[in-house]
């Protein structure tokens, strides 16, 4: 692959921005940005087959594919059947699915509710975003807060008791309202500009909705189990800005060391954020079987979602 590093010195070189004014604003202090030739596609396979790896398992023994996107390869087919076709998948099921910087735990909870009712076995989730495409190097508000990634995890059927010491999905609770549009959207599309257009966002107004709408996703998955935040091991967010996630560690009276952290080496990778920092925590050991994991997201949309699992 030839994904690469883009600190904020870099940016600045090409934007009206600074390395102290990103980090100051949003924790940010470098992104990684797909090579010229990659894909989403490359990057979701990539992603893909790290998670296979991890869980023992084929291509082949795969069902379901449900990959999370804002930025698909094409308008049409869906970018999972890329994946699908390059993991060997001949048969089940991949389709992609779109809610913006949610769009993974809206993904998750589909994979789950397929395996809930036995439509499938073995799921694949990705979530993989290229948003260096689609952003506008004259706006230096928001230029500076997205990177390109992918992250993948594998659901796989097995029976609990029903309770919250159960591995796997919990919960998910998923929301929307269409009525802020205008807050966070790409002013460009097939049906109504006919390009691929640009990120546009009114950052003072997300970061209000944001706090608000995360706090009560949050209070819902909590109150759906029975738990509280003091049953939580790790708080994994969605890495759009230092200071939301700060806000949601100090309201669920959280130890910001059970925070997984990665805005800052990652930066904003919408669908892609949530897998991202969850394959950081897994491979440093920090989060490990049996533990508690709470995730959370809020997207253009406005679209916001959680999902409390245990490891």
């Amino acid at each position: 692959m030839c994904i690469r590093d883009r600190t904020n010195d870099e940016l600045a070189a090409q934007v009206d921005t600074s390395d102290e004014w990103i980090v100051q604003r949003t924790g940010i202090r470098k992104r990684h940005f797909a090579g010229k030739d990659e894909k989403t596609s490359d990057l979701a396979i990539h992603a893909a087959r790290a998670a296979l790896e991890s869980a023992g398992l084929r291509g082949t023994d795969i069902d379901l594919i449900v990959l999370a996107t804002a930025t698909p390869d094409q308008t049409f087919p869906a970018t999972a059947t890329r994946v699908q076709a390059a993991l060997g998948m001949e048969n089940g099921i991949a389709f992609d699915v779109q809610a913006v910087c949610s769009g993974f735990i809206y993904a998750l909870a589909v994979a789950d509710n397929f395996v809930r009712v036995g439509q499938a076995k073995n799921a694949l989730v990705i979530g993989a975003e290229t948003f260096s495409r689609i952003l506008d190097w004259e706006d230096r508000t928001t230029s500076v807060l997205f990177g390109d990634g992918a992250g993948a995890v594998v659901l796989s059927a097995e029976a609990g008791e029903g309770t919250s010491a159960d591995h796997g999905v919990l919960t998910t609770h998923l929301h929307s309202d269409g009525r802020h549009h205008d807050l966070l959207y790409v002013d460009g599309g097939v049906s109504s500009t006919r390009t691929v257009g640009h990120v546009r966002m009114a950052g003072r107004e997300v970061f209000k909705h944001a706090v608000v709408r995360l706090a009560e996703v949050v209070d819902e998955a909590l109150e759906a189990t029975g738990l509280d935040a003091a049953d939580i091991d790790w708080l994994v967010p969605h890495q759009a800005n230092k200071r939301i996630i700060d806000a949601m560690a100090k309201k669920l009276d959280l130890d910001i060391a059970r925070v997984v952290m990665t805005v800052d080496q990652h930066a904003n990778t919408s669908a892609a954020s949530v897998p991202l920092a969850l394959d950081v925590a897994v491979r440093d050991g920090r989060i490990r079987p049996g533990h508690l994991v709470l995730m959370e997201a809020m997207g253009g949309g406005f679209t916001w979602a959680s999902a409390l699992v245990r490891w």
